[in-house]
């Protein structure tokens, strides 16, 4: 085949020597967001979405589970960029769910961008957008909200496509992930989320994860979107209130909480060791906060457990005699 006026060719390979992956499916958060995966963090105004931004962005950068159970496999720096928001609401947050997480905001390899502005449809921002992720090799990218980050129509097809190739070509290049925060349009499907994004369709279809926000009387509903696996059920949340404010969730939506027998993998992790926290133990089973106080609660009231300073410890051991 002639070459065209001799230019260079595109780089190609066989498809047997395209990069294989090992059977299973590589996670940034285990069900939230798949590992070096674009994609939308979507909902309408006052859903909390930056809230959900943060908390994915400390885990990472921590290595603890996000909302207490979705596990983070390997933590790796963070860089945020948080348009609509002072750099000490930033901060005030950031240290509400370090606290809450026990940990140490100074330790977090999670870093801000505090530039007055970034249009990510000019050139000049672009090339220092681009000079940022080079030097810091971040594993996420936070970009919160989109509508601060450009002057496009984003109603155009043709001019959403070249700000999200823009965004497509730094994740191959730097192996990272991108997250988006978008807005919904105000009258948007609830049945289909990803189609209520307010502008060009280009934005539903370029996520390899999306989640949604939506509000539901006094709760927030949290909708999961995979390219390459399987969604888990929709989750319930709230935002807690008090000294450090955090999302929460209220219903498991699927995660592995261990449904048949909490209080049976309660006792057996404290035999094992002992004593433990709740927060050691609500990372070690992976059960929300809230289904788990009212468990321990349960066992201590019935005499199987008890509270100390260092901990939860068995006061009996349930396990059957040995024979």
């Amino acid at each position: 085949m002639a070459a065209a006026d001799n230019a260079p060719m595109l780089p190609v390979v066989r498809a047997s020597e395209l990069a294989a992956t090992e059977g299973q499916t590589a996670w940034l958060i285990e069900s939230l967001w798949l590992d070096e995966g674009v994609g939308v963090l979507g909902g309408s105004p006052k859903t909390c979405k930056s809230w959900l931004a943060l908390e994915m962005a400390t885990a990472i950068a921590g290595g603890q589970p996000c909302l207490g159970i979705y596990p983070v496999p390997r933590r790796g720096r963070v860089v945020v960029y948080m348009a609509e928001d002072a750099q000490p609401i930033v901060r005030q947050r950031l240290d509400a769910l370090c606290a809450h997480h026990g940990l140490c905001l100074e330790r977090l390899d999670l870093f801000a961008i505090t530039a007055d502005a970034v249009r990510l449809d000019l050139e000049a921002d672009q090339r220092r957008l681009e000079a940022t992720i080079a030097n810091l090799r971040p594993r996420l990218l936070v970009l919160d909200p989109l509508v601060r980050l450009h002057r496009i129509d984003e109603n155009s097809a043709g001019e959403v496509s070249v700000l999200l190739a823009f965004l497509r070509r730094l994740q191959r290049k730097y192996a990272m992930a991108v997250l988006l925060v978008h807005h919904s349009r105000k009258n948007g499907s609830a049945t289909q989320p990803g189609q209520a994004l307010r502008g060009s369709g280009d934005l539903h279809a370029f996520g390899d994860s999306n989640l949604y926000l939506r509000r539901v009387r006094d709760r927030l509903v949290l909708t999961f979107e995979h390219r390459a696996a399987a969604a888990p059920d929709p989750v319930d949340l709230v935002l807690v209130t008090g000294e450090t404010p955090h999302l929460e969730c209220v219903s498991d939506g699927g995660a592995k909480d261990d449904d048949g027998n909490l209080e049976t993998a309660i006792t057996d992790a404290l035999r094992e060791q002992a004593p433990l926290s709740a927060e050691a133990l609500r990372r070690r089973l992976r059960v929300r906060g809230t289904r788990l106080r009212n468990t321990l609660n349960v066992l201590a009231g019935a005499g199987k457990i008890r509270r100390d300073k260092a901990g939860w410890r068995l006061l009996l051991d349930p396990s059957p005699p040995l024979r």
